[in-house]
């Protein structure tokens, strides 16, 4: 500890004196000397000085302690439990703050409170800093916590069959272990804001009422980065002019890509290279005409959607989900039908993934129709119409008050009936330069720049090239000294080779260390990224040696698992490790925020 004894009356001698006896005085010996000095200077002794100060301490009572745990692969998660540990001291909680990625598993047994926010990726799995902690609680060594009393936030996507399954493997297992829940856990969609609060205030007040906590406590352990204040979030969009719109595919491409520019002027929204733009799209109209004229209805019907008295037109238009089948709506359509086909296909999970593939809800109309829905009703079976997340392929130094997003038309046929991507067929079909879109940004903390001297590894085949142009931006912006090297992939050189010349550019100018391509379509045999990947395995291990970052973006399905594994024969094939220490290397890049991925 230091402080500033330059205008102090002690003497030079008292000074030094003083300074060596504050020198590593801890916080709770520091209070008890300045009631000591109060006493003194008020007339008393210094045994009874010391003694009330002890009293005092001792007679207020320890504020209950949360550990609140978070697993976010974009930052969803993390956000929320921000906002639960901040406020958590308003009802005179101490709260601590942790990703799970830092969090030490046998601690656990320690826990007095626990809250687990943790979102689940791809298909069921965990985020990528959940891995450890939750390998952890399914093993062998995972201890009793008869003594713990937590609480689970899970987040997912009802579009996909393992809606939130990470929480609920979280809130399974500690239950197991002889943990007791406080509040029962959430599962919350792609709207998750109204439950996520509901959930926060349970949490907090049920821990309140069995500690009998009610001053406020210390500042608790929060240290996330307080983000520039603006008028617009995803609550509140912000309109912005599009000011290009831009095809970026060459002649004769199989693919649609546009380049789109949006105004962010005057918004006072910032971002960093590596976070998203939220989107909010238009459904077909087309489709909503064929949706109504199905039903029956003329689409001027008075319904609430989302606190809102609007034409059930509109409602259909921006405000619920039209072109996806997920399992609960499913479910409830079954119900609410009471047909025994229809209860058989929802009960066989197999068999409900293929029947929903490449269908919409007018297919599900047409096949399974109910005479007596009301417009309200089929409005209350539909869930929100979810923002469209654009990872940004600008940097903000570079660009100031715009933001750019690359995206690729989704068009496609299934069952007689041509189909298209809501947000990028809209972009692409009926906006144009001079339109506005609804947008917000979405921050990523996962998938960040390192500082200027790292060297970073970006593969990003397709539109996972997207925030490697705001990296390359930024990086030039800095002076940065950092090496960069891009492997990008897709169909054909001619056509497919997304911002090509700015990639040469940067090549040429030195920012761009390396560059490798693969187009699968140049040739007989297809060539993707994870090839150039392997081709240069003894580079890759070189720069991860200097401590390079990898950074991966793009299809999660395919690429992502084939990058993965190219990686483990690398680590294998130039480290010398065997497959379960390459696979720990890996995780150990994870933990130490050296191997990000964007996936999706």
């Amino acid at each position: 500890m230091t402080t500033d004894l330059n205008s102090s009356p002690l003497s030079a001698d008292q000074q030094a004196r003083l300074a060596e006896l504050l020198d590593g005085i801890s916080e709770g010996q520091l209070f008890w000397l300045a009631g000591f000095l109060a006493g003194k200077c008020s007339g008393g002794t210094a045994s009874s000085t010391a003694q009330s100060a002890v009293s005092s301490s001792a007679s207020t009572p320890s504020a209950p302690e949360l550990t609140v745990l978070f697993g976010s692969q974009t930052g969803n998660a993390e956000e929320l439990a921000q906002q639960l540990a901040a406020r958590a001291s308003d009802k005179g909680i101490s709260a601590k703050l942790v990703d799970m990625a830092d969090y030490k598993p046998k601690q656990l047994k320690n826990e007095q409170y626990l809250a687990v926010l943790a979102s689940t990726h791809g298909e069921g799995d965990p985020p990528d800093n959940a891995l450890d902690l939750h390998e952890f609680l399914h093993g062998k060594k995972a201890p009793k916590l008869e003594r713990l009393r937590y609480s689970v936030l899970s987040l997912g996507d009802s579009s996909y069959e393992h809606f939130c399954k990470t929480g609920q493997d979280f809130d399974r297992k500690l239950a197991e272990l002889g943990a007791t829940a406080l509040a029962e856990r959430v599962d919350c969609d792609v709207d998750y804001e109204d439950l996520a609060e509901g959930w926060i205030n349970r949490v907090l007040e049920t821990i309140a009422s069995e500690a009998g906590a009610s001053q406020p406590a210390a500042a608790s352990s929060v240290t996330a980065e307080l983000a520039p204040t603006s008028a617009f979030s995803r609550k509140n969009p912000y309109s912005a002019v599009i000011l290009t719109n831009q095809l970026l595919s060459g002649r004769g491409s199989d693919k649609e890509v546009r380049h789109i520019e949006l105004s962010l002027e005057d918004s006072g929204l910032v971002y960093k290279p590596g976070d998203a733009v939220g989107v909010y799209p238009e459904n077909n109209p087309a489709l909503v005409n064929e949706l109504l004229n199905t039903l029956g209805f003329d689409g001027e019907q008075r319904v609430s959607a989302d606190e809102l008295d609007i034409p059930l037109r509109e409602a259909l238009a921006f405000y619920r989900e039209i072109t996806l089948l997920t399992p609960a709506l499913m479910k409830q359509w079954a119900e609410l039908l009471n047909d025994d086909d229809l209860k058989a296909l929802v009960a066989d999970s197999t068999e409900l993934r293929a029947w929903t593939e490449g269908r919409d809800l007018l297919d599900l109309i047409q096949a399974w129709p109910i005479a007596w829905l009301t417009p309200q009703e089929l409005v209350n079976l539909l869930r929100k119409l979810p923002a469209r997340l654009y990872s940004i392929s600008s940097s903000q130094a570079a660009v100031e008050d715009e933001v750019h997003i690359t995206v690729a038309a989704v068009r496609y046929s299934s069952y007689g009936r041509d189909r298209e991507g809501v947000a990028s067929a809209w972009l692409s079909d009926r906006m144009n330069e001079g339109d506005q879109v609804r947008v917000y940004i979405d921050p990523n903390k996962k998938f960040a720049l390192p500082d200027d001297s790292k060297p970073v590894i970006m593969i990003g085949p397709g539109t996972g090239v997207a925030p490697f142009r705001a990296f390359l931006q930024e990086r030039e912006e800095r002076e940065a000294e950092g090496e960069n090297w891009l492997f990008f992939g897709d169909r054909r050189f001619r056509s497919d080779f997304l911002y090509q010349s700015e990639w040469l550019k940067w090549r040429r100018d030195g920012l761009l260390t390396r560059l490798d391509v693969a187009f699968s379509r140049d040739q007989e045999e297809k060539r993707y990224v994870q090839h150039c990947l392997k081709e240069n395995s003894a580079e890759v291990w070189a720069w991860l040696q200097r401590g390079a970052n990898l950074y991966v973006c793009g299809d999660a399905e395919k690429m992502a698992p084939d990058v993965h594994q190219a990686l483990l024969d690398i680590a294998s094939e130039q480290g010398g490790l065997n497959p379960e220490q390459a696979e720990d290397y890996l995780r150990q890049l994870n933990r130490d925020k050296r191997y990000q991925r964007d996936v999706y």
